[in-house]
């Protein structure tokens, strides 16, 4: 526990994900990555999630243990000194409730975090569970929502949801010429088979123009995780 920064749970993990041109991306790259792409594809992810017995070094912050994020990130990887590719996201905007929480993402992981008043929604009916998260910018709601059967399957080896779930390092462009990485712990994870969603979103409006083509777009695949415990390790500057 003494190289762990935060612990928590992450849980009912909405992903929707996006086939993308890779030189969308180029300019949000940091030093020392570079894209991963599954089968020749390049995707953008937005990811919405509970976090549940939030501790920051083991400690618990009253007021802050339990809460959303929507977060929307895309895919690296970077070689390491002994010639191996760590696999990890890079985030453009992650959205939180609370002000606190963006500071210290901010300042400790130089995250882009920022925050808007948000809920949440879980229902079980007639063997399917719908999982909805909303925030609110500006004074307009926004909601991802995902429909599954009520049952938890494995996922399967090379899948794009393996794809998606299996990165276990976050990168951030401190500058550009340093970058932070920091390790993310949880066990392999269990999905919802998903039945349909529902997205209302503008994504010029939340994001800027470069993803406002997204507003005409399908995304190539979704995916409803039930999540785990999770460990973020602290991080360290890359330097090359």
């Amino acid at each position: 526990m003494s190289n762990t920064f935060l612990s928590a749970e992450w849980r009912k993990l909405v992903m929707l994900n996006y086939a993308v041109d890779p030189k969308l991306l180029e300019k949000y790259l940091p030093k020392y990555t570079e894209l991963d792409l599954h089968e020749g594809v390049c995707y953008v992810s937005v990811v919405g999630f509970m976090f549940l017995d939030v501790k920051l070094k083991g400690i618990p912050i009253p007021f802050h243990r339990n809460f959303e994020e929507v977060n929307l990130r895309f895919y690296v990887k970077h070689k390491g000194a002994d010639g191996k590719y760590k696999r990890g996201v890079v985030f453009i905007s992650e959205i939180v409730p609370k002000l606190a929480l963006s500071i210290v993402a901010n300042v400790v992981y130089n995250e882009p975090y920022v925050t808007m008043p948000m809920r949440h929604n879980w229902t079980t009916a007639n063997d399917e569970l719908t999982v909805n998260y909303g925030w609110r910018k500006n004074k307009k709601w926004y909601a991802v929502e995902l429909v599954a059967e009520n049952k938890l399957v494995e996922i399967d080896a090379g899948s794009i949801e393996e794809f998606i779930t299996e990165h276990y390092w976050g990168y951030n462009k401190n500058s550009e010429t340093k970058t932070m990485e920091y390790g993310v712990e949880h066990p392999r994870w269990q999905v919802f088979p998903v039945k349909k969603y529902v997205i209302s979103m503008d994504f010029a409006h939340l994001y800027g123009a470069d993803f406002a083509f997204l507003n005409q777009l399908k995304p190539a695949s979704t995916l409803l995780a039930e999540g785990s415990e999770i460990r973020v390790k602290d991080g360290k500057i890359l330097r090359g």
